[in-house]
């Protein structure tokens, strides 16, 4: 007699009829009970097609939008410190969900302006209560986890960073969580800190949080931390970290100075968490971008059959969705390799920010959100 998995090894016909016949299991459900995939689809939902509920401005730069169901339904479960990604504009942005995880009737976007930024300043120029938003499922892997970060965090965090932070705390509110929670907020000046009066009541009222707000460039009146998350700064308002597991978000720049600065406390790498966030700033500073390349230089790619010319500095995954070509994508920052591709020919700068499998290089494909064309490329998309 057979082994009942043998099907799956005998060949391709018979792998398709073991798959076939699975799938009709599963389809042909008893009455009266859910559907197996739509309980898939409906905590792990490829697209989401929700209402915006509000929009608050919460600084000159920054809205948080409140998304719903069209039916009032809960959306689908997430962990505090995930994202979704929003699409407009022929592309998609990732943004930090900062509501609670314990109340599914909304998701709270927190977004601030980026200067030139594509979608960012669409949605705080454009978006309105009563539109509609595209949205993935939730994703991410910055979230945390008891079992192995611990019940006791230090949370560093910088502008519209805090979005993750927020969602954590409020978290540890709703569920009465028996967790320490110590934010370090840096912000420019006091008018951009975001969701200031809730944060000090929540720590007011919780001895579990605490919260430092540090601001950059302080106006008379301020009587906080002023400067920036150094070393000295972090011991003196955290305290000696030990094992806590300290997690990092903010603008691009925080994560090697923060790296840094926890470092010069000994703070071991593996105790620090970061949230991607975006591709490089300048590919061109990383030491392996090719010496003598002009970034500015254009190249041709080929993929799915046509030719388009982008300059070298610019990320695949941008050049293609401009050429109508979208891949799935939803961090764009070369950790969840959704959009990963196939470099057939040609030569691409892969950034540090890629965490390829192993078996990447040997066969080819990169993250296309932060891979850029060096020399003509096709590609296998």
């Amino acid at each position: 007699m057979k082994h009942p998995l043998a099907p799956l090894f005998d060949g391709h016909d018979d792998v398709q009829a073991e798959i076939d016949r699975r799938h009709a299991s599963t389809a042909a459900h008893p009455p009266g009970t859910a559907d197996p995939r739509r309980l898939i689809d409906a905590h792990h939902p490829k697209r989401l097609s929700l209402t915006v509920a509000a929009v608050v401005i919460d600084t000159p730069t920054t809205r948080t939008f409140r998304l719903v169901r069209p039916d009032g339904g809960d959306l689908p479960p997430f962990l505090a410190g995930q994202y979704v990604g929003v699409f407009a504009d022929g592309t998609n942005r990732p943004y930090a969900i900062s509501s609670s995880p314990a109340r599914l009737s909304h998701w709270d976007l927190t977004v601030r302006r980026v200067p030139g930024g594509r979608i960012s300043n669409h949605l705080i120029d454009a978006v309105a209560a009563g539109d509609t938003l595209t949205t993935t499922g939730p994703t991410g892997t910055f979230h945390h986890n008891p079992l192995f970060h611990g019940d006791d965090i230090v949370f560093l965090a910088g502008g519209s960073g805090v979005a993750p932070a927020m969602s954590m705390i409020r978290e540890i509110v709703d569920r009465g969580l028996d967790r320490r929670f110590h934010l370090l907020y840096g912000s420019r000046s006091a008018d951009d800190v975001l969701f200031h009066e809730e944060l000090d009541a929540l720590a007011a009222d919780h001895p579990g949080l605490r919260v430092d707000h540090v601001v950059a460039e302080p106006d008379p009146g301020w009587a906080g931390p002023t400067g920036f998350l150094t070393s000295g700064l972090i011991k003196a308002l955290a305290g000696p970290l030990d094992g806590r597991m300290v997690y990092v978000c903010g603008p691009q720049a925080l994560y090697p100075y923060a790296l840094t600065q926890l470092a010069e406390l000994g703070h071991p790498r593996r105790r620090i968490r970061f949230e991607a966030n975006g591709a490089p700033t300048d590919p061109t500073a990383q030491p392996h971008w090719p010496a003598g390349t002009d970034p500015a230089a254009e190249v041709t790619v080929t993929a799915r059959g046509r030719a388009f010319r982008t300059r070298r500095d610019r990320p695949l995954l941008d050049a293609l969705e401009d050429e109508g070509i979208r891949p799935e994508a939803a961090c764009r920052s070369g950790e969840c390799s959704l959009c990963r591709v196939r470099v057939l020919k040609g030569q691409v700068h892969t950034a540090e920010e890629a965490r390829l499998r192993l078996s990447d290089e040997k066969f080819g494909y990169t993250h296309s959100c932060v891979a850029y064309p060096i020399t003509d490329v096709d590609l296998d998309v």
